[in-house]
């Protein structure tokens, strides 16, 4: 972000929307490998997400990403963290792996969330008043990636009387995930995104797998991205920023172009 100059949440958001309308899908990655800041490498890559048939699902950036396309890592977190409090994004806890962050944009979310409760309302599937308490007191006012039950319970109890039904209600529509460690503690979570999850983890382990298969584990980066994955429902251009950003491959610049290549351990 811009330093020196202080921007509105409405000023962030509209940038990283406009993307959608602006962002050439035609552009090879080796042409928009890396970006200026955060925001630029947030509103390119929400407008290059995969058209997904099988899942309703809304943009999400990976963390890693990010990192892939931004050189400064701190700026990135700064930027994040801001854009977090001023309600612009949305950061979520993913399963795919212990740092795994996926990234929203607030109101993407709120339309997965809202599909997901039509969805339910359809099926006549309980006492569907919580979600607005947790839409109008729980989201607006809790930013961070997880939430404790008590809290969760004190700000849902806003809206009306709180009853269990509501808490497995908030899970079944995949709005919360309980955490392991701690059975307490609640991860926000996207809704509809377990079978793209599973294609981030099966999508990492192809392209590394295929990377691995050749004489000196690498390829040029423009006949890469042109390969198709069988495993993803995503395109190797999202594996690609997402493997380069967590280190699990390098790239370097040589006379014919960009060279992807695994990183050794």
């Amino acid at each position: 972000m811009e330093k020196g100059k202080k921007r509105t949440r409405e000023e962030n958001k509209e940038e990283i929307e406009a993307g959608s309308s602006d962002a050439d899908h035609s552009l090879s990655l080796e042409q928009n490998l890396t970006f200026s800041d955060t925001l630029v490498a947030l509103r390119i890559m929400r407008a290059q997400f995969p058209q997904i048939d099988k899942a309703a699902i809304q943009p999400f950036i990976l963390q890693s990403q990010l990192y892939s396309s931004v050189k400064d890592r701190t700026q990135v977190d700064r930027d994040l963290e801001s854009l977090r409090r001023e309600k612009v994004v949305r950061i979520f806890k993913l399963n795919t792996g212990q740092d795994d962050h996926g990234i929203m944009l607030l109101d993407d979310y709120i339309k997965q969330m809202e599909h997901v409760i039509r969805r339910m309302e359809e099926r006549k599937q309980g006492d569907l008043e919580v979600f607005k308490w947790f839409k109008a007191y729980v989201i607006e006012s809790k930013l961070e990636p997880s939430i404790e039950h008590q809290e969760l319970c004190s700000l849902l109890s806003l809206g009306g009387r709180v009853k269990d039904d509501h808490i497995s209600l908030l899970i079944n529509a995949g709005l919360l995930t309980r955490q392991l460690i701690d059975p307490n503690m609640y991860w926000f979570a996207i809704p509809n995104i377990g079978s793209i999850l599973k294609g981030i983890s099966q999508g990492r382990k192809e392209l590394i797998s295929l990377l691995n298969r050749r004489r000196y584990k690498e390829m040029m980066l423009v006949p890469l991205e042109k390969k198709r994955l069988r495993l993803s429902p995503l395109d190797m251009r999202f594996h690609l920023r997402d493997l380069i950003g967590s280190g699990h491959l390098k790239t370097a610049h040589s006379p014919t172009g960009i060279v992807v290549r695994v990183s050794k351990d």
